[in-house]
């Protein structure tokens, strides 16, 4: 029997495909004769209790100056699909949000969402380490400047964050006695009205911010050590970082074993672990990236890995 496989994502036409995770995805499941609808987050729609989506059916081409054909448009009920690969990349938004509680709509009439629509409301990529505090650096997550400052005071050379973004926006550095310090927090914090997330700045980033694949909740044996250019703090690849292939260490796999289960549970079936030095700092849900990277420096194929952890979701007794 034929899978039909959904994907809701940003513009295809957009994409760069030597690096783009999702297309790798696309190519694997076309390898395997599935039908492939796309979808853009603007096309769904609820009726009743039904959600429902137009759609166009895609073909892809490993080819940087052709990579898609899009058909056959219809609409139709999401549920009517297999399964729907949710990978629209952040800002987290109530925008965002409220595709979940679609797509949930028709995860409740028996399609397969990948990952989970409730748990990438509950699994914030910044705050979900927090349930893993033996795996992280010293973290304070506040809207008030003062506990802020306190928490620069005592670690003298942090990261701040924002909750919601990705690919390194508004990261910042900040050392004890910076004088921009005040309007950054003013920035982050919108003036006392926004949570903002500080780290203690762990220097191995100089090494990289390892990128761990995990897929149900185990390890991609090879990270992706993202390093920053000359004069950044950042190792997003979105900023300028340069991507390096290695095998997992033993913290890396120590990290992945405590965090794999409760992703597994929370049907969180492809994430990315951040890992800098010995610590974990982000847990990536929505879209994460770095197949098409591991998979060229290892001869790999990430996303038939993938692909059979859906069958096998699809059709457990086969």
């Amino acid at each position: 029997m034929t899978i039909s496989l959904g994907v809701v994502m940003d513009s295809i036409q957009n994409i760069t495909i030597q690096k783009d995770s999702t297309f790798a995805m696309l190519l694997e499941a076309q390898r395997r004769g599935w039908v492939i609808w796309y979808m853009e987050q603007g096309d769904l729609f609820l009726e009743s209790d039904r959600t429902h989506s137009r759609m166009q059916q895609l073909q892809v081409t490993d080819n940087p100056s052709h990579w898609h054909d899009l058909s056959s448009e219809r609409t139709a009920p999401l549920d009517e699909l297999d399964v729907v690969l949710m990978r629209i990349d952040p800002p987290f938004d109530m925008e965002y949000i409220y595709t979940t509680y679609l797509l949930e709509q028709a995860e409740q009439r028996g399609a397969l969402i990948i990952n989970r629509p409730q748990s990438l409301r509950d699994a914030n990529e910044k705050l979900f380490t927090a349930r893993f505090p033996r795996c992280c650096a010293p973290t304070v997550v506040a809207r008030s400047h003062s506990r802020l400052l306190e928490f620069l005071e005592e670690h003298q050379d942090i990261i701040l964050k924002p909750l919601g973004t990705m690919g390194g926006a508004s990261i910042f550095r900040v050392r004890q006695g910076d004088p921009n310090t005040n309007v950054i927090l003013e920035t982050l914090t919108q003036h006392g009205t926004r949570f903002t997330m500080a780290q203690r700045f762990v220097p191995e980033i100089s090494a990289g911010d390892k990128r761990i694949l995990m897929i149900d909740g185990e390890p991609v044996p090879y990270a992706l050590a993202r390093i920053p250019k000359p004069g950044e703090t950042r190792g997003n690849l979105a900023a300028g970082g340069t991507g390096r292939g290695q095998p997992l260490s033993e913290n890396d796999l120590r990290i992945a074993h405590e965090v794999g289960p409760t992703l597994r549970e929370r049907g969180i079936l492809f994430a990315g672990l951040d890992v800098i030095g010995d610590y974990l700092t982000e847990i990536n849900v929505t879209s994460p990236t770095c197949i098409r990277e591991l998979d060229q420096q290892f001869n790999l194929n990430i996303s038939a890995t993938l692909m059979d952890c859906i069958e096998g979701k699809l059709h457990p007794h086969t």
